[in-house]
């Protein structure tokens, strides 16, 4: 089942419900996946509807962070939305299993001490490993407290 038809059937399960929040963070969700498809003129792969979904996601995080502290139900919005949507992302990877792959990388390029002149050599191989399985930031910092 695509992601697609997941988030159409669930959004059908939220307006039953009577769930208003959720079925409208599911219908901008199955819009943004439909938008995608239209605009690669073919169905979508699962990277691409996961690329879609964490987009989202990433556009909600910073609406959040940009949001000032006076504007609770723009927060509460955000938030709600969030929890929406990181139901249909994959897991993360977590700091530990970032630094491994690092670590593999590193062995890979053959490289014993990493400075901070290699991290574009270290970030080209490494990036596409992690891609859509981790947080950018997070492998960026965690890739940066390694770097002599």
């Amino acid at each position: 089942m695509s992601k697609i038809e997941e988030v159409r059937a669930d959004m059908i399960k939220a307006m039953k419900a009577g769930e208003k929040d959720t079925k409208e963070t599911l219908s901008m969700l199955l819009a943004a996946l439909k938008n995608k498809a239209i605009d690669k003129r073919s169905d979508l792969t699962p990277e691409e509807e996961i690329q879609v979904i964490l987009k989202e996601i990433k556009q909600t995080k910073e609406t959040l962070e940009m949001t000032p502290s006076d504007r609770t139900e723009i927060i509460e919005e955000c938030s709600r939305r969030l929890a929406v949507l990181e139901q249909y992302a994959p897991q993360m990877m977590d700091e530990a299993k970032i630094k491994e792959i690092i670590t593999e990388t590193l062995t890979e390029l053959g490289i014993e001490t990493p400075a901070a002149k290699d991290k574009g050599a270290i970030m080209k191989v490494l990036m596409p490993k992690v891609k859509g399985k981790a947080d950018g930031k997070l492998v960026n910092t965690t890739l940066m407290s390694l770097l002599q």
